[in-house]
């Protein structure tokens, strides 16, 4: 069972940077498909980012198209996600996901992809 544990959240200032980290328990995941999503008080999980295995092919929501970037060290089992220009509405619990494959490009925002996911950590951007 892989097992994913997401670090670094945290609260700053809008207009700060924040940087997650998520390390997966094995090295199978190196191979996967590894994913951000967020979920705010009152609302649905969405997609934030998602990058394939080797990090070719990355995707982001609209949102955070140019302030986000989505990385990972696959030596480390790790998947980053930087997060600059922070905003209120970027407030959430983000969740790092881990999929064994994912069957097209337009599924790589779908939760129901994801095989695996993190217990969340919190960011929270003041204004």
């Amino acid at each position: 069972q892989v097992q994913v544990v997401e670090s670094g959240g945290g609260l700053v200032q809008a207009g700060g940077s924040l940087g997650l980290s998520c390390t997966a328990s094995d090295s199978t995941t190196v191979s996967f498909v590894m994913a951000w999503f967020r979920q705010a008080p009152g609302k649905d999980r969405e997609f934030v980012a998602a990058t394939s295995w080797n990090g070719g092919s990355t995707y982001y929501t609209d949102s955070v198209k140019g302030r986000f970037t989505i990385s990972r060290d696959n030596a480390k089992n790790t998947v980053y996600l930087q997060m600059n220009s922070l905003k209120p509405e970027d407030t959430s619990v983000y969740y790092c996901a881990a999929a064994a494959a994912v069957s097209s490009g337009s599924m790589y925002s779908t939760s129901r992809s994801y095989d695996y996911w993190g217990q969340g950590t919190q960011v929270t951007v003041s204004s």
